[in-house]
């Protein structure tokens, strides 16, 4: 995680995400590249983005999670895959949802491409959102990954929604 989605980078973020500033991808993700060089974690084969629905693909006509993925990826200098995780099909939106219905409608929201299956197999993969609240998405793309053969899945997200304070 980069930083807290919270003052100031929630509107930097939102802004990225909702109205197409793409031209942000790439300030965001050295940033988060950043973070990932400082964990020294154990070295990643291939950096694949949580993808959208077709539907919120077209309503937004961009997807935020591929153009920091591949922008990261740049900047590691390691490969980035677009369309070996799919989300075929579209659900609610998950910031609407309390933490029960998140976990129901990402129930099989993510699938291995087929044509991925066997490049796959046996790669320690790094897995790239925006913004991480509950971790249902990212858990949820992580066991799809895991199920068709991944022996490893990192999260990288850029920014995480601060626990409530008590």
């Amino acid at each position: 995680m980069a930083c807290d989605y919270a003052f100031p980078w929630h509107r930097l973020i939102a802004d990225f995400k909702f109205n197409n500033n793409t031209e942000l991808a790439r300030p965001l993700a050295c940033l988060m590249a950043e973070v990932v060089r400082r964990a020294r974690a154990d070295p990643v084969t291939c950096v694949l983005p949580v993808p959208l629905a077709p539907g919120r693909l077209a309503e937004r006509g961009y997807d935020q999670a591929w153009e920091l993925a591949h922008q990261v990826a740049r900047e590691l200098q390691l490969p980035a895959r677009a369309r070996w995780l799919e989300r075929p099909v579209d659900g609610a939106h998950q910031a609407d949802l309390s933490l029960p219905q998140r976990l129901r409608n990402l129930r099989g929201a993510f699938r291995v491409a087929p044509s991925a299956q066997a490049a796959l197999q046996g790669r320690h993969v790094a897995l790239v959102d925006d913004v991480m609240t509950s971790g249902a998405t990212l858990r949820e793309a992580a066991s799809a990954l895991r199920r068709a053969g991944a022996a490893r899945v990192d999260a990288w997200v850029l920014a995480r929604t601060p626990a409530p304070s008590n």
